[in-house]
């Protein structure tokens, strides 16, 4: 059997709040609606006053492709080297995206009365999440994903049975054989729309089908 992906030690914080709130934060910190642009209901984009709470709350926090988040390397695959052909480790990650709890909901509650945006900041239900894609690459142009699998819970400790389960998996799949076998039935799944893609292909691996995207709000 063909896997040499490895397994990071990196894990999730049971810890669903932050509790500290902001030390002498600035003066518009809590007024000004920019701390909050383009807030992300649905994933772990964090707003700016979120990323402010969360080095307040002694986190390390990502910068991605323009964005901030709570994330961590889960899975990795060390020898990828181009030139290259066959399956690709895109990305493996775990996100969290954190509610406000003690002191830190107290602070926020302060301002609320006068800028009633921070309720978006209040409201939040904790959330965790995991991203695995297995990409495909080869020399007569075939490329596709083998597997891109997402999972949100907003449960800590579902998402740790659903972290378990995907790892005995993703560690243990012949990718080589995989890419292959998807390659020859390709006919029952290339045409199909995203969520049925999904559907047939956590089938095809034995997953439950995947959960993503859910709403953050309480």
């Amino acid at each position: 059997m063909k896997n040499s992906l490895i397994l990071t030690n990196n894990q999730f914080n049971p810890d669903p709040y932050w509790g500290k709130p902001i030390s002498d934060p600035e003066e518009d910190i809590f007024s000004n609606p920019i701390f909050l642009d383009l807030f992300d209901q649905n994933g772990y984009r964090l707003t700016e006053l979120e990323g402010i709470f969360a080095k307040a709350n002694g986190a390390e926090i990502q910068n991605h492709r323009q964005e901030t988040t709570l994330r961590m390397d889960w899975i990795y695959k060390p020898d990828q080297q181009l030139p290259f052909e066959g399956p690709y480790l895109n990305h493996a990650f775990l996100f969290e995206r954190k509610g406000y709890a003690g002191e830190a909901l107290t602070q926020l509650k302060e301002f609320a009365n006068a800028n009633f945006l921070l309720y978006k900041i209040i409201n939040i239900q904790p959330k965790w999440g995991i991203d695995f894609s297995m990409d495909y690459a080869d020399r007569f142009g075939n490329v596709f994903e083998i597997l891109h699998f997402e999972y949100d819970c907003f449960e800590y400790d579902e998402i740790i049975e659903k972290k378990k389960t995907c790892e005995d998996k993703f560690l243990n799949i012949d990718w080589d054989i995989a890419a292959q076998e998807l390659l020859n039935n390709k006919q029952q799944w290339f045409g199909l729309d995203f969520f049925a893609q999904s559907d047939w292909k956590c089938n095809f691996f034995g997953l439950p089908n995947e959960r993503f995207k859910e709403v953050i709000w309480k």
